[in-house]
């Protein structure tokens, strides 16, 4: 069986359909939740969304790397993240706040890497970030579980603390590396 490979400038691969699906599947799982609250229907959809970011990242590294891949994956993250967030909050099922500091903490990431990027820099993905990822997932996941009665809710709220911490943290490191690598730079004439 022949194996294909993309460049780094392609764009339609089997990994970026797999991340276009999860994208277009986030207002699915969201408007579902705020309609009906816990279900198994947003559940099942939650989790199967959440490990297909396993899957679109294999594909990728299997088939060859893309920078639009690089740059939809995290992209997909986000969107699916706080799609469900925002799904919760409106529920009245999370406070806002928190989920709003994680937002601010998105946006200041997404900025700060812009601004590295203008001078050659990348601040590719940590360990920690990546925690902070899963753990948002779990969060959410274990909010439109059905069947667990009030425990889900202050489990979650558990969840959304833990990631929330660990945002801060990696963010902190984030900014570190990125200091870093700034100072390291050859100084100009």
């Amino acid at each position: 069986m022949a194996q294909y490979t993309y460049g780094p400038t392609a764009i339609a691969t089997p990994a970026n359909v797999i991340t276009a699906i999860r994208v277009a599947l986030t207002p699915v799982i969201a408007f579902n939740y705020y309609d009906h609250g816990p279900s198994l229907f947003v559940f099942i959809l939650w989790t199967l969304v959440s490990v297909t970011d396993k899957a679109d990242g294999w594909l990728a590294r299997r088939q060859g790397a893309t920078k639009s891949g690089a740059f939809l994956d995290p992209l997909a993250d986000k969107i699916l993240v706080f799609g469900g967030f925002a799904a919760i909050v409106f529920r009245g099922d999370a406070w806002w706040l928190p989920i709003a500091a994680m937002a601010l903490r998105e946006i200041w990431m997404s900025l700060y890497r812009t601004k590295l990027s203008k001078v050659g820099i990348s601040v590719p993905a940590r360990p920690l970030g990546k925690a902070k990822t899963f753990v948002q997932m779990i969060a959410i996941g274990i909010i439109f579980m059905p069947g667990v009665g009030e425990v889900r809710l202050p489990i979650g709220q558990l969840f959304i603390y833990a990631s929330l911490a660990l945002a801060y943290i990696s963010l902190y490191y984030y900014l570190v590396d990125g200091h870093n690598k700034v100072a390291a730079l050859p100084k100009g004439e």
